[in-house]
């Protein structure tokens, strides 16, 4: 059993100065605590305690390079002595912004920003700023940041929900004020049905529908056949701005993000996380028409950090790996994360647990269920938690760092002889968990 003393005293300590101990509220889902870490080295974590994990949850998806990648590390340390803020543009943000427009689908125009939250806020204003409209459509189990505009119905309870053909918007927090939800439309994701009735109920107030092309944070569900193409002509029929939130998928599932996975294109697309490697960077990216109202008709961006010189820096360096060969650092991925995803199938088989193996090489989920592959929010939402905690728990003891709710993320630092060691460790987790 792995020591956590010093983890343990640390947060003890952070909780007298800080508020709950964390900057963050989803970094509690940790045991025995949520744990410290000293640093960080390709695939693998070193915290307090002298213990190493291998790790898969690289910062809740942003590190697609593993941690500190030299290439990147030394092009931000060479850009450090520039300065880091004017208030004013330098060269690196329009070569960004040059390289993202070739590499995007449907990006004629971007616009930086510093967090997916951010950046979500500003999509849905330039999607009420072109259209005159007002309520955003939004689908269950999706997460587009934690502000009062976007943190509905990303877990609601059964008792909350509603029923399925018309979901109650369920504010996801104390303190969201209650008219916040009358500019929300809430519906079943991955059912082309329901959405059309949505938008014909709301004919005419919709100014856009957002969706995380492949549901990650709702279980790396991803879409149905035909289901983006869908989605998107209805948007068309109704007037209403299709929005990808690819904050995860974004540079992760394919250097062009979903879009150029499934071959869709939305009116607005949000990047984050991987875009940089594991700097602070966000954007919207998407028609110029709609982009243009930031200028033609004052719709309001602002912030101090947007551009900033190392996050500039970081993301170009991480491009240059990322593009590298034709992408050949997602063909490798691609492979290493189905000999992931394919032997912790077997090992399950192999240990008569009823656990599946579901979503993209890049970012997947292990469920605990008898039943089919979930399909929306309430399908993942009923597979067995207490089991995937169980699991959780055992994967940190032999040494690997998932998401409790058994989310798994990928890097280009997950080799061959990563992969080999982690099933190792997961065949002795379920060798326990099926003694018990």
């Amino acid at each position: 059993m792995p020591s956590y003393a010093k983890s343990i005293a640390l947060y003890e300590r952070s909780r007298k100065h800080m508020a709950g101990g964390v900057s963050s509220n989803v970094r509690y889902a940790s045991v025995p605590v949520p744990l410290f870490f000293a640093r960080g080295e390709g695939a693998r974590l070193h915290d307090v305690d002298g213990n190493v994990h291998i790790d898969y949850v690289l910062g809740n998806g942003p590190a697609i390079l593993g941690h500190a990648p030299k290439p990147v590390i030394d092009a931000v340390a060479a850009s450090l002595a520039e300065g880091q803020v004017f208030a004013a543009q330098h060269p690196r943000e329009g070569e960004l912004a040059e390289r993202l427009t070739r590499l995007l689908p449907g990006a004629e125009v971007v616009r930086f920003a510093t967090s997916g939250t951010e950046a979500v806020l500003m999509a849905m204003r330039l999607a009420r700023g072109f259209t005159g409209r007002t309520k955003i459509l939004k689908f269950e189990g999706h997460y587009h940041g934690w502000s009062d505009q976007a943190f509905i119905s990303t877990k609601p309870s059964a008792n909350e929900a509603g029923p399925i053909e018309a979901p109650v918007a369920v504010a996801g927090s104390p303190g969201m004020p209650p008219s916040v939800l009358d500019d929300v439309v809430v519906c079943s994701w991955n059912d082309l049905d329901l959405l059309a009735e949505a938008l014909q109920r709301h004919r005419g107030e919709i100014a856009g529908v957002i969706m995380e092309p492949v549901m990650v944070n709702g279980g790396a569900i991803p879409p149905a056949p035909g289901y983006l193409e869908g989605v998107r002509d209805l948007c068309r029929q109704h007037g209403a701005l299709f929005i990808c939130d690819e904050v995860i998928t974004g540079f992760r599932v394919a250097l062009g993000g979903a879009q150029a996975k499934y071959g869709v294109t939305a009116d607005l697309a949000i990047y984050a996380k991987a875009v940089a490697a594991g700097f602070p960077l966000a954007l919207v990216a998407g028609r110029r028409e709609v982009m243009d109202t930031l200028v033609d008709k004052g719709v309001m961006h602002g912030g101090t950090y947007n551009g900033n010189v190392q996050s500039m820096a970081a993301a170009l360096a991480a491009l240059d790996l990322l593009e590298a060969d034709d992408g050949a650092v997602y063909r490798d991925m691609e492979a290493r994360g189905r000999e992931l995803m394919d032997g912790l199938a077997a090992l399950a088989a192999k240990h008569r647990l009823a656990m599946l193996v579901h979503g993209l090489p890049a970012i997947f989920q292990t469920f605990f269920t008898k039943g089919t592959a979930p399909r929306n929010y309430r399908e993942s939402a009923a597979t067995d938690r207490d089991a995937m905690l169980a699991f959780h728990a055992a994967l940190q003891e032999e040494g690997v760092r998932v998401q409790q709710g058994g989310r798994w993320f990928l890097s280009t630092a997950h080799d061959k002889g990563v992969i080999a060691e982690t099933l190792a460790a997961a065949d002795r987790a379920m060798a326990k968990m099926a003694h018990h």
